[in-house]
């Protein structure tokens, strides 16, 4: 499946593995106006850090999120917004959310992140009038911001990682793997089956207290551990046939 990022003057088509993500970006004024469709997770946080990074660079003044079709964000969609958020004030700008949906908000509520993205600066001077400098605008960002921002970051960080590393834990008892490659068998599981990795990792966590994954679930996981184990068997270099012919033979 596809991302796209829809703009006025260029397209441009990245890989997402899970869903499709659709990001607009239109300029207002001197904002940009980001229209966010799709789920950002751990899948999309790439496609949408590059939209926000171009979008921050290409409004003189801000970009405003309109991330009403936003159907789910979590933790690694979160810090995107975070980020590109400091990006924004550290070169005198804002990033604000004009409009979420109720996914959205809960968790910006959740998290007490929902005031960080509201714009509480005078505001900018007509336009042809000089900005305020950076360092001004980059002074407006308070110690207590910074720090609920970093103790945000660290708390989603940690509800969803704790679950994959358990997961992570118990393909590698079950199957005698080591972490990377449980961490692949987790990732080509996710993808093939098309389950959000935190959810994925969840219901695997739950086997332990002996809750059968789905039959398909199952399948995945076992061709994936089947595909390594047949990977690391594979011979590095093809043996050469010995001087008396491939058979072993005498040659005659």
């Amino acid at each position: 499946m596809t991302v796209h990022a829809a703009m006025t003057d260029a397209s441009a088509t990245a890989q997402a593995p899970l869903q499709d993500l659709m990001i607009n970006v239109s300029p207002c004024g001197g904002r940009v106006l980001v229209t966010i469709c799709g789920e950002l997770d751990l899948c999309t946080e790439g496609a949408l850090r590059s939209a926000l990074r171009e979008a921050v660079g290409r409004g003189t003044r801000g970009v405003d999120l309109d991330l009403t079709e936003t159907t789910f964000c979590d933790c690694s969609g979160l810090n995107v917004l975070l980020a590109a958020r400091r990006d924004a004030l550290r070169t005198g700008k804002t990033l604000t959310v004009q409009a979420a949906s109720r996914q959205v908000q809960r968790l910006l509520s959740a998290t007490g992140t929902g005031s960080l993205f509201v714009c509480r600066r005078a505001p900018y001077p007509p336009s042809g009038t000089a900005l305020p400098a950076a360092e001004t605008q980059e002074d407006a960002l308070s110690q207590e911001e910074e720090l609920r921002t970093e103790v945000v970051q660290l708390r989603r960080a940690m509800q969803t990682r704790a679950v994959i590393d358990q997961a992570l834990g118990v393909l590698m008892a079950s199957f005698r793997l080591s972490s990377e490659d449980a961490w692949n068998v987790l990732v080509t599981v996710s993808q093939n089956t098309n389950i959000k990795l935190h959810r994925l990792a969840g219901q695997l966590v739950t086997t332990v207290q002996g809750v059968a994954l789905a039959d398909a679930v199952q399948a995945q996981v076992a061709a994936a551990v089947a595909a390594l184990h047949a990977a690391a068997n594979m011979p590095s270099e093809v043996p050469r046939p010995t001087e008396a012919g491939e058979g072993g033979g005498d040659g005659q």
